[in-house]
Formats: structure tokens, sequence, C-alpha cells
């Protein structure tokens, strides 16, 4: 066991070092992409005249076996690739079965198959972070007048909206989408018929393995094609960018259903309780999509240093790499799911939202600006008399204010055209709300943005379907090609 590739050049390798070797036990996320890229390859062979039309059918027709049977069949070896190759030859012979490796290496071979699964696993993605967005959007469509209190540095600031604030988050999971369709490109690249890293003798067409595998275009350095793990690295660091947005929207949903905060109520779906206190109601997965952020962090530094310093051009350095992008890919399907549900189902307090809108001076910035604006001062003077106002820690009046101005400016504010009414304009939060515009909370500013994100939304909808239409159209186009070949004999 353990020694297809051994036995010529090598004697047959102790247990205890194939298993620190082996990766077969990570390469499950790669059987189906291997059988794949066995069969276009076969496929190229017999279409070049390579092989033959019957070899080509009688290994497919192994591989169909093979495939159904799944890794846990497959003899123990190196890797998936050397496995699936051992395991063909136990059942049609090396005079037949070893011709499915003709003018192909590992390096290729395993390069391609990578490729191929994050290739799926970021289109999964994005499916899940489209769905994700629209959540924020629709949520933000029916809290566009819910009051709530802003905050920077964790301090109430600025009232402003509840779908204001969705609309941030959903800001920046339209920025992770875009990095994550980026890796898309530099990924969707096919490095097979590079072979060990100089290419191969035999007359291969890499523009037809490339066709038939779906990708949309060939690495045309062989060496580079091998070699290069920085589409891994793209992926790795959008992975953990997503991770980070979700993070502080967990980190918000655990603050924001505490009974201090009382701004929502998670659903019992998303929560847990205490093995000792019968009362508590925990929010477990947010706190575990925070924690989670920490292992797709992980993730991508283990990758950047197992390649930070690699020589050209293959080094089995590279096999360490993978797990950690799989970790990576698991952590952001699973908690941008999460996240989806949470806040699809998250209960509102729009009572507690709105009483604590106004809570610590938050009217403050709209009283400095309603001095400017009525008496014609200098903001920072502005913002000194509303400073000391609040150091007060008393209601404002026009009284008080006038004391203020006169110990600041030699001069009364009411002696400039300031009024009770004009306070009590500037103190309320509704209406101070909708006079903030490009960009904020003003009703008609967030309709205006709902409906931009509507369009991006819409328009990320149909590039994500036409790419999923791509690689199943090739799928397809294989499928075909494979049964074609299969009638051969």
């Amino acid at each position: 066991m353990g020694d297809i590739l051994r036995k010529a050049r090598l004697s047959t390798q102790p247990a205890d070092v194939l298993a620190f070797t082996s990766s077969i036990d990570v390469d499950e996320w790669i059987f189906e992409s291997d059988i794949a890229v066995d069969r276009a390859h076969l496929v190229m062979l017999a279409e070049e005249g390579i092989i033959t039309g019957e070899v080509c059918s009688r290994i497919l027709l192994a591989l169909d076996t093979i495939q159904d049977g799944g890794i846990g069949e497959l003899p123990l070896e190196e890797d998936i690739h050397a496995a699936i190759e051992s395991k063909l030859i136990g059942m049609v012979s090396e005079d037949l079965g070893g011709r499915m490796h003709t003018g192909r290496s590992r390096n290729d071979e395993v390069a391609t198959c990578i490729r191929l699964r994050l290739r799926d696993e970021l289109l999964r993605v994005m499916r899940e972070l489209i769905s994700l967005r629209g959540i924020l959007i629709a949520h933000a469509k029916v809290h566009i007048e819910t009051l709530m209190p802003g905050y920077t540095h964790t301090q109430h600031a600025q009232p402003t909206t509840l779908a204001h604030h969705l609309l941030a988050h959903a800001g920046a999971l339209g920025r992770d989408y875009g990095r994550l369709s980026d890796a898309y490109v530099r990924t969707n690249e096919s490095p097979l018929g590079a072979a060990a890293f100089a290419g191969t003798g035999f007359q291969v067409n890499r523009a037809r393995t490339c066709e038939l595998l779906g990708f949309d275009c060939i690495i045309e350095n062989s060496m580079d094609a091998v070699s290069a793990r920085d589409f891994m690295i793209e992926s790795a660091s959008a992975f953990a960018n997503l991770m980070t947005n979700l993070s502080r929207i967990a980190a918000e949903l655990v603050l924001w259903s505490s009974s201090e905060f009382d701004f929502v109520t998670i659903d019992d779906r998303y929560a847990s309780t205490s093995s000792i206190m019968p009362q508590k109601k925990n929010p477990d997965v947010a706190e575990l999509i925070r924690g989670k952020t920490g292992s797709s962090v992980a993730a991508l530094v283990g990758i950047l240093t197992i390649t930070r310093a690699l020589p050209q051009s293959y080094n089995r350095d590279l096999q360490e790499a993978t797990p950690h992008l799989w970790s990576a890919v698991t952590c952001a399907l699973a908690s941008v799911r999460m996240t989806a549900g949470m806040i699809d189902t998250v209960t509102v307090h729009e009572e507690s939202l709105a009483r604590q809108a106004t809570t610590g001076f938050a009217m403050a910035t709209e009283l400095a600006d309603a001095l400017v604006r009525r008496c014609g001062i200098p903001f920072r003077t502005a913002h000194q008399i509303v400073g000391t106002l609040a150091r007060m820690d008393a209601a404002p009046s026009l009284e008080m204010i006038d004391e203020i101005s006169l110990s600041m400016i030699g001069r009364r504010l009411s002696g400039l055209g300031l009024d009770e009414q004009v306070i009590s304009g500037a103190l309320d939060p509704v209406a101070g709300i909708r006079a903030h515009v490009s960009g904020g909370p003003a009703p008609d500013d967030v309709a205006r943005v709902i409906g931009i994100f509507e369009n991006v939304l819409l328009n990320d909808q149909i590039a994500l379907d036409a790419r999923c239409k791509h690689v199943s159209d090739a799928a397809e186009m294989l499928g075909c090609e494979v049964q074609v070949c299969k009638r051969v004999r």
C-alpha cells in the first residue's frame, strides 16, 4: 500500500512516514474535482490521438465505479490522485489504467482540482451573500422611520434610524462580495497541461481541457501554473475580510439582545440556555461567528506563512496550505447563512430604540448647528457653548445658553435671533434626522440608497447566474463527451 509511485525508484515507505506525508484525510474536498479532471484529461487525450478511444472508454467506465464507491473505497496512498490511479490500475491493469496519467503530473493535477473546488465554494458563498444583503435591504425598507441611537466609541453620539444602520452593514457586505468576485476571476484559470512545471512533450490540448472544465482562461506559464497559490491567499483574505464584517454584526446582536440594551430579541433557533441558570437565553450563534472569525484569520495567516518563502516551482509545503483554505471556506459559508437567519428572524424593540435615541444629549450636534445657522457664530464657538451645556447636565434653555455665550463671547445669542422655538426644533430627533441627507438617515435619502443597493444587488445576481451557467454548461459538455467516449469500444 502507498507504493504506486515509489515501487520503481524507492523502497516501501513505513506506515508512520506514509501517515505523516499523506493528505488523504483532507483530500475528500477534491475527490469529485479529481474525477472531473481525470475525465476531461482522458477525453482530450483521446481526441488528440494520444490514447485510443477504447482505452479512454474503459478507463472512463472504471472511473464511474470509483466515483460511486467514494473516497472510502480507495487504497491508502500519498494523496487522492495516487489513490484513484492505484484503484484504477487494480481494476483494469497497469497496461490500461497506467495510461491515464499520460502528459500530466500530480503538480498540475492538484492545482487544477483545488481551483475547481474553490471556484464552486466561491460561487456558493457569493450566492449566500447575495441572500444576506437582500435580507438587510428588505429589513431596512421596513425600518426607514425607526429611530435608534447612533454610536461612536460605543457612546451615544447622534440619533439615526435602524434602516440607516442596516444599510451600513449592507454596504460593507457589498464590498465583500466584490472581493470574492475578484478572487473568483483569478481562481477560475486552468493550470492543466503544465505537467510537473515545464510542460509536456505530448501534444496536449490545454484549451480543450480548459473548456471542458469551465475555466475562463489558461495560465500560460507552466511553472507559474503549478506553483501559484496566490489565488488561495486572495480567497482566504476575502473570507477573512467577510468574517470580520460578519463579526461586527454578531457583536452588535450580542450587545443589543442584552438586558442593558434591550434593542432586539434573537430567535430561539439561534440561542441556547445555561446548564445551571434556567432563565438564561444566550446568543451562542452570534458569539460563535465572532469566534470563527479568529479561525478564518488564522487560516489566512497559515497560508501566507507556508507560501511566503518558497522557491519556484512546486514544493510539498503547499500540501499544508490547502486545509487552511477549506477551513476558511467552511467558516465563511456557515457564518453567512447563520447571520442571514438571525437577522431575518430577529424581533426589533422599536420603543426601546426610540427611547434611547436621544439619551446622553444626543441632539447636541444639532443644537450647535442651529446656533451657527441662526446666530452666524463660528461652529467651534457653538461647539464650546453646547459642550459647556453638556457638562452642566441640564435641559438646554435660552436663558442658560445666553449665560454661557455672554461669558464666552461677551454677548447673548438671543440678541442674534436665537429663541426657544429654534432650540426646541434643534432638540427634535425626527426633525434632525430628516435634515441629515448626503448618505445620512433622512428617509428620502435612505430610500435613494436602498434603490442604488437594489440595483447593484440585481446586477450581482445576474453576473453570478451567468458564471454558474458557464460552469454548469461546461459540466454538461464534459458529461456528453464522456458518454460519447464510453461508447467507443
